[in-house]
C-alpha cells in the first residue's frame, strides 16, 4: 500500500510540476524582434508598455516576454532600438500561445532646416572634441539628485549556444545621484531572486575564478576579474565606465574623465538615428602589445549627452571560434566586452541597460590516467601471511600491476618504451608487458645484481606496506584509451560569462528608505541575501530567456 501511494504522489507531482511549468509560460506573452530586412535579431532592443513607463530590453535572440495581464488591460508596446523606426503596436492583438515575430525597420530620418544648420556647425568639431564636450557636460546631462531603478538582473553562461547556470533577479537600485561615488553609496534592494533550474547547471563553468595557476582551475585568458566579494551585481556596476567616471571603471578606459581621451583614437562614423534623436557615432580604437580594443560612443548632437558606450577588448594572439569576422571587423577572440545604454527621462539620462560580457577557460581534469599501482609478487617468494589471494598461478615471476581508469588502446599500451619506473632515485627496468583491459602487467628485469637488489627492496617494502608515490615512481607516457583520450591530459573548455541589468523602470527624485534590509555587496546575490517585496512587486517580471531559441537561430 506504501509503495502503491508513493508512485500514485511521484506521478501527481510530476503532473503538477509539468502543469506549473506550463501555467507559467502561459503567464507571458511570448515575443521576438527581428531586422525587417535582414531576419537577424535586434538585440537590446527596449520594449515598454506606452503608458506604464515599465518594461523590458530584448535578448541575444531578440526574444522578449510581457507578462498577460497587461494584455487584459488594452495595454500598447513601443518598441525601439537604435536604427530602426520606432513602432506602437497593440499587446491586444498578439497572439499568447506562439511566439511573435515583430519586424522593426531601419530609420528613415529627414533633415530639418535647424537639423542641416546644426550638422554644418558640427563638421567643425573633430571627433576628440565631440568626446571631450560629452564628458565634460556628465553633470549636466546626468543625475545628481538620489533616484532608484527597478530591473531585472541576470548572470549565466553560453556553452557554445546553450543557456547554462541562469540566475535571475529583480532589483530596485538606490542611486544617491553622480556626484556621489557609485561603489560607496549605491544600495540595492532584492525583489526577488531565483536561480533557475530549468536550465542546465554546469559545476565547472560555475567555480570561482581561481587566479593560482594550478591545473584545475578558472581564469580568464589574458585577463584578469576582482571577485569584489563574489557579488555579480557589484562586478556589473563597475564596468559601466559612465556612472564611475571619476573612477577606474575597467581596463584601457581606466577613469573616462582623466584618462579615456589621451589613450585612444577617435574616428567619425555615420550619424546615428534614436526615435527623433540625431546622434554623433564616434569610432574609438587602441592597440597596445597583445590587445587591440574598439569601441563606438553615440552622443546627442542637441547637448551631447552620452546615449550609449560599447567597448570590446580582443587578444590579438588568438582567433575567435568562428573564423567570422564580428562587428568590429575582427576575427580575434573577445577578452570582455562592455555595452552601456542610456535613455532620457525628465530632462536627464538614466541607465537603460549594462551587458558585460568575458570569455572564460575551465581547465578539466584527465579522464584518462592511473588509477592504482600494485606490487604482486611471486607467491613462493612470499610470506603465507603475507599472500595475495589474487595472483594468478600463471604469472612466473614478480610484477607491477598497474590499474587505469580507462580500457588501453594495446597500439600504444604494449610498448615497453612508453613506461619508465624509480624506485628510491634507481631507475627499474622492464623485461616484458602484458596488457589486459585496464590493466597492464610490467615484468621487471632481474639479471643484474643491481636490478634484483631493487626488486629485493620493493619486496620488502610491499610486505611492509611502505610502497607509495614516494619511493616509487611511474613516468608513462604517449599512452592513450580505448576512446582516444591522451594519459594524463589536461584539457580546456571554453564559456561565454554574461552579467546583464535591464532597467524596467526609473523613479527619479527617490530618496534612499532607511527601514529596509538592502544587499550584502560582499555576497552573492544567490546566497542568503535579505528579499523584499513591495506592494506592487507585480509590475515587474523576469525576461527569462526561451530555452530552445538560441539553438534555432
Amino acid at each position: 500500500m506504501g509503495k502503491e501511494f508513493a508512485k500514485l504522489f511521484f506521478i501527481f507531482f510530476l503532473f503538477l510540476a509539468q502543469h506549473t511549468v506550463l501555467s507559467q509560460q502561459e503567464d507571458f506573452i511570448n515575443g521576438q524582434i527581428i531586422d525587417a530586412k535582414t531576419g537577424e535579431p535586434v538585440v537590446f532592443a527596449s520594449i515598454y508598455l506606452k503608458n506604464r513607463a515599465v518594461g523590458v530590453i530584448s535578448n541575444l535572440d531578440g526574444g522578449f516576454r510581457i507578462p498577460i495581464v497587461y494584455q487584459k488591460m488594452g495595454d500598447i508596446l513601443v518598441i525601439s532600438s537604435m536604427g530602426y523606426q520606432k513602432q506602437e503596436l497593440s499587446i491586444y492583438d498578439l497572439p499568447t500561445d506562439k511566439i511573435n515575430m515583430i519586424r522593426l525597420n531601419p530609420a528613415v530620418f529627414e533633415l530639418s532646416g535647424a537639423t542641416v544648420l546644426a550638422k554644418s556647425k558640427a563638421r567643425n568639431l573633430r571627433p576628440k572634441e565631440i568626446v571631450q564636450k560629452a564628458i565634460d557636460a556628465i553633470l549636466q546631462n546626468y543625475p545628481t539628485r538620489p533616484y532608484s531603478m527597478v530591473g531585472y538582473y541576470r548572470d549565466y553562461q553560453l556553452d557554445k549556444k546553450e543557456y547554462v547556470n541562469l540566475n535571475e533577479a529583480v532589483l530596485e537600485v538606490f542611486d544617491q545621484g553622480f556626484n556621489a561615488i557609485d561603489s560607496s553609496t549605491t544600495r540595492v534592494l532584492i525583489y526577488d531572486q531565483i536561480e533557475n533550474l530549468d536550465f542546465r547547471r554546469d559545476s565547472l563553468a560555475s567555480r570561482p575564478y581561481d587566479y593560482s595557476y594550478q591545473r584545475e582551475t578558472k581564469i580568464i585568458d589574458k585577463g584578469y576579474l576582482r571577485s569584489y566579494g563574489g557579488n555579480e551585481f557589484t562586478i556589473l556596476s563597475v564596468h559601466n565606465a559612465i556612472r564611475n567616471y571619476r573612477q577606474n571603471s575597467y581596463s584601457f578606459v581606466y577613469q573616462l574623465q582623466n584618462d579615456f581621451l589621451a589613450g585612444h583614437q577617435f574616428f567619425r562614423e555615420d550619424d546615428a538615428y534614436m526615435n527623433d534623436e540625431t546622434l554623433y557615432s564616434i569610432k574609438v580604437y587602441k592597440k597596445i602589445r597583445m590587445h587591440r580594443a574598439y569601441g563606438r560612443l553615440l552622443i546627442s548632437k542637441s547637448d551631447f549627452s552620452i546615449y550609449g558606450m560599447e567597448y570590446t577588448v580582443y587578444d590579438d594572439t588568438k582567433k575567435n571560434d568562428t573564423g567570422i569576422k564580428d562587428k568590429n571587423g575582427s576575427k580575434n577572440k573577445v577578452i570582455f566586452e562592455v555595452n552601456t545604454s542610456y535613455r532620457e527621462k525628465d530632462g536627464k539620462m538614466f541607465l537603460n541597460y549594462i551587458s558585460f560580457h568575458n570569455n572564460f577557460s575551465v581547465k578539466i581534469p584527465p579522464v584518462f590516467k592511473l588509477d592504482h599501482v600494485a606490487f604482486k609478487m611471486h607467491y613462493d617468494r612470499m610470506d603465507d601471511r603475507k599472500a595475495d589471494i589474487n595472483v594468478n598461478e600463471e604469472v612466473r615471476s614478480s610484477h607491477f600491476e598497474l590499474t587505469f581508469t580507462n580500457g588501453l588502446d594495446e597500439r600504444y599500451a604494449n610498448k615497453l618504451r612508453n613506461y619508465r619506473a624509480k624506485f628510491q632515485g634507481e631507475n627499474v627496468h622492464f623485461d616484458s608487458i602484458q596488457v589486459v583491459g585496464k590493466r597492464v602487467w610490467l615484468y621487471p628485469k632481474i639479471k643484474s645484481p643491481i636490478q634484483r637488489q631493487i626488486l629485493r627492496d620493493i619486496e620488502i617494502f610491499a610486505v611492509e606496506e611502505k610502497l607509495n608515490e614516494e619511493v616509487l615512481e611511474f613516468d608513462l607516457k604517449n599512452l592513450r584509451d580505448i576512446e582516444g583520450n591522451v594519459f594524463n591530459e589536461w584539457k580546456t573548455k571554453d564559456y561565454h560569462q554574461f552579467r546583464e541589468f535591464f532597467v524596467q523602470e526609473v523613479k527619479p527624485n527617490m530618496p534612499m528608505p532607511s527601514d529596509v534590509f538592502f544587499m550584502d555587496k560582499n555576497k552573492p546575490i544567490f546566497e542568503d541575501q535579505p528579499v523584499t517585496r513591495p506592494i506592487n512587486f507585480k509590475d515587474y517580471w523576469m525576461n527569462t530567456p526561451l530555452r530552445e531559441s538560441l539553438n534555432e537561430n
